[in-house]
């Protein structure tokens, strides 16, 4: 199974379209909120039997997407959440402590507009970073690759877009 995993993308979408186009197949798309009213339009550009997981961002303002989401991938539990409701902008350890009072063993988060990803007392804790708005050394926008081996181990894999 191949997941394609953004976030940010904040209604500057050529980034994402371009991304999904040299990603094709996957199985599934993680959008980590403020996508700013998007939501239909990224729709539109996954084929068909493509999962679409997209959770509430800071900046959704009219949305009726849903704060976060749990589902359930392989063995894995995974907490889908922009990350504000967590301050994740000062640290990762509120998401942290939710995760493991969840039971969760992955927990993607966005808003920092940073890639991260640390495994903390066995919990996988994740960034995609920003597709749009990039706020690390470099900034160069940048998505997450996730894919479930044979034996349903995940594996992560991030990628930067490098300019046209």
């Amino acid at each position: 199974m191949k997941v394609l995993i953004v976030s940010d993308t904040h209604r500057r979408d050529e980034n994402l379209l371009r991304v999904i186009q040299e990603n094709k197949p996957f199985d599934m798309l993680i959008h980590l909120g403020d996508s700013e009213g998007s939501e239909k339009k990224i729709e539109s550009w996954l084929d068909e039997g493509c999962e679409l997981h997209m959770v509430l961002g800071n900046n959704d303002f009219f949305s009726d997407l849903e704060r976060e989401e749990e589902i359930k991938l392989g063995s894995y539990r995974i907490l889908l959440t922009h990350g504000h409701y967590y301050n994740v902008s000062l640290g990762v350890e509120r998401l942290e402590a939710e995760a493991m009072e969840r039971n969760i063993q992955i927990a993607m988060f966005g808003h920092t507009h940073r890639p991260f990803y640390e495994v903390h007392n066995g919990i996988i804790i994740l960034n995609p970073g920003s597709m749009s708005y990039p706020r690390q050394e470099g900034r160069r926008p940048s998505y997450m690759i996730m894919e479930l081996d044979e034996q349903g181990e995940a594996h992560f894999t991030l990628n930067f877009l490098d300019k046209e």
